[in-house]
């Protein structure tokens, strides 16, 4: 199995690859366009992508990709983050005035920048920050990053746990081209858009609300080409095949004007 990700080897996102899937073969993809791309093309079986950081939010751009491509969420991971500052051996954290990484591990990490009185860079990866400090040599540069970055690229961990927030995790979603149908308690995902009129929203909720279904997300994002108008993503407990979700989706079909389930997959237990 070969599995793709977003970012260089050892980013956050292939730790999670090998917690999710254990030990398979990994792809590298520069960006999350291209990992889209290596499923669709079949370079790989699945992808394993961030949705959302419990800290910083959603990754908006995943969510248009998922509608815009037509492959199936089969499965959900939690990791948590944990950053470590990074530097060439044998350097001293005194002698750090600099710190890359990618602007969300930058974030994470502001507070403890600031209380040391270090400027933050922003690159393109948190992985790839490590490959470009080992390239360039800098000794008053660090990198935000993990500890398997670390390891990979033969560097120095000045200090682990350094995010200003220990509740910090991610959301992972598996994607591949077939649907899946999940065993034990299961998440379904679904994105639709309404009517602009008012109690659009309030009617389609309800039918969820109506048969005790939980709901666990629900996201807005611009429908592209039709200004302030908008699509709803939603993330609820149940599975495709059960016949209460069966009732609610049918339901639902007949406010939106347009459904499409995105996935039934297990619930990530932890």
């Amino acid at each position: 199995m070969k599995v793709a990700f977003q970012g260089e080897a050892g980013a956050y996102s292939e730790l999670a690859v090998f917690g999710y899937f254990g030990s398979v073969e990994t792809l590298p993809c520069e960006s999350f366009d291209a990992v889209f791309d290596a499923v669709v093309s079949k370079k790989c079986e699945l992808a394993l992508i961030p949705i959302e950081n419990s800290l910083a939010g959603s990754i908006h751009q995943n969510y248009d990709l998922l509608l815009r491509h037509n492959l199936y969420i089969v499965g959900e991971y939690l990791l948590r983050v944990r950053h470590c500052l990074i530097a060439i051996p044998g350097v001293q954290k005194k002698e750090i005035t600099k710190a890359i990484s990618h602007p969300q591990a930058l974030g994470q990490c502001a507070d403890y920048l600031r209380t040391h009185g270090i400027k933050a860079e922003q690159v393109y990866d948190t992985a790839g920050s490590v490959k470009i400090l080992k390239e360039s040599g800098a000794r008053d540069v660090a990198a935000i990053a993990s500890r398997r970055a670390a390891e990979l690229y033969g560097m120095e961990i000045l200090e682990e746990g350094i995010e200003d927030n220990p509740e910090n995790y991610t959301r992972f979603l598996a994607i591949q081209h077939e649907t899946k149908m999940p065993e034990g308690e299961a998440k379904t995902s679904i994105v639709f858009t309404l009517k602009n009129v008012p109690g659009a929203l309030f009617k389609a909720l309800s039918v969820f609300a109506l048969r005790d279904i939980d709901l666990t997300k629900i996201e807005s994002r611009p429908l592209q080409g039709k200004p302030w108008e908008y699509l709803f993503y939603i993330d609820f407990i149940g599975a495709t095949y059960e016949e209460t979700t069966k009732r609610a989706l049918d339901h639902l079909g007949e406010y939106a004007l347009m459904l499409r389930v995105l996935g039934s997959y297990p619930r990530f237990k932890g």
